[in-house]
C-alpha cells in the first residue's frame, strides 16, 4: 500500500537481569491507521520488560487477525483496543499490523 515505518528501540538494564524497552521512536509515513497503530505500540511497550513484548504483540495479532479470539483484553492492550474494529476491513488490517510486524522483527518475536 506504500505505508512505511522506521522503528528505533532503545533497550536498557532493569531490575536484576531484566532488559527494559527504555524508549521506542518511529517515523511513519502512511495512512492514519498505521500511524495511530505505531503510537499505540509506543504506549504499550515503552518502559516495559522485553519479556512482556512478545505477549503484547501476540495479543494485538490475535485481536486483528484471529476471528475466533473473542473480545480483546483491555488490561493487556489498553487503548490499542480502539483499533479492534479494523479487523472488519481486511484491506486495512495490514495498515494496523505494520508497526506490530516491524516490532516483532525487531524483538525477534
Amino acid at each position: 500500500c506504500g505505508d512505511e515505518i522506521t522503528l528505533r528501540v532503545d533497550l536498557g538494564k532493569g531490575a536484576g537481569d531484566a532488559v527494559l524497552v527504555r524508549d521506542v521512536s518511529y517515523e511513519a509515513r502512511g495512512c492514519s491507521i498505521s500511524q495511530a497503530s505505531a503510537s499505540m505500540l509506543y504506549d504499550l511497550v515503552a518502559g516495559k520488560p522485553v519479556d512482556s513484548v512478545a505477549s503484547t504483540l501476540a495479543a494485538v495479532r490475535a485481536m486483528l487477525l484471529d476471528p475466533h479470539a473473542g473480545e480483546p483484553d483491555e488490561d493487556v492492550l489498553e487503548d490499542a483496543v480502539a483499533i479492534a474494529g479494523v479487523a472488519k476491513f481486511p484491506a486495512r488490517v495490514k495498515c494496523a499490523m505494520l508497526p506490530w510486524d516491524t516490532a516483532a522483527k525487531a524483538f525477534g518475536a
